[in-house]
């Protein structure tokens, strides 16, 4: 139940018709933008290589602004799922 309440960004994009699914068939199993073989990974890279919403958009046919802030969503939500294992001392 503590899990659902700290989705509400995802499931806020998701309303909006934009949400990053697992989909086995499509991407290997990765997580990608619902009903593309555009992967999460492949989003969080442009943007991280300094490329624009506008830019990803426009080199894009299918991706809207929100399933590209679904893809920073789930990531995050993914980054908050990692357990950190301290060194062993």
């Amino acid at each position: 139940m503590a899990e659902e309440s700290q989705k509400p960004a995802k499931r806020k994009a998701a309303k909006k018709g934009a949400s990053a699914t697992t989909q086995a068939a499509s991407a290997k199993g990765k997580p990608c933008i619902k009903g593309t073989r555009i992967t999460v990974y492949d989003i969080l890279e442009y943007l991280a290589s300094g490329m624009s919403e506008d830019e990803i958009l426009a080199d894009f046919p299918y991706p809207t602004r929100d399933d590209i802030r679904a893809c920073i969503a789930f990531a995050a939500d993914r980054e908050r799922k990692l357990v950190s294992i301290p060194p062993a001392a």
